[in-house]
């Protein structure tokens, strides 16, 4: 397999404007792209083709709840202190602080405005 094996992921939002906001003030993004699908909205991240991680969206659904447990999405970064430290004043919690993970660098773990808890990683 020449390609990440992970291609898109939808993290499950309540309230759509809050929780693209947090996204935007951690990860400082640019904007994300409104589609609506049905009795679906997905909003999402900005997506480069020749991009090397995958991408996904924030989706307000009526039959798909946000929450923490099941899966969990890491989001890459040059170094996770940094969003980790954004967190609390765009209104979400940090879980675990940046750490260690042997080798493989460094993560962290937060939970967002609408209770997913997500992952941050870096080499750095």
């Amino acid at each position: 397999m020449s390609h990440n094996p992970v291609g898109w992921f939808e993290l499950y939002v309540n309230d759509m404007s809050r929780a693209k906001q947090f996204y935007l003030d951690v990860f400082q993004l640019g904007e994300f792209e409104d589609i609506p699908m049905g009795d679906e909205l997905l909003a999402c991240f900005p997506f480069h083709e020749d991009g090397r991680n995958s991408s996904g969206a924030l989706v307000k659904s009526n039959e798909l709840k946000p929450g923490s447990g099941g899966t969990r999405v890491y989001f890459s970064s040059e170094d996770c202190a940094i969003e980790t430290q954004r967190v609390s004043a765009a209104g979400g919690k940090v879980l675990a602080e940046k750490h260690q993970i042997g080798e493989h660098g460094f993560t962290a773990v937060i939970e967002d405005t609408e209770g997913n808890v997500i992952g941050l990683h870096s080499r750095n």
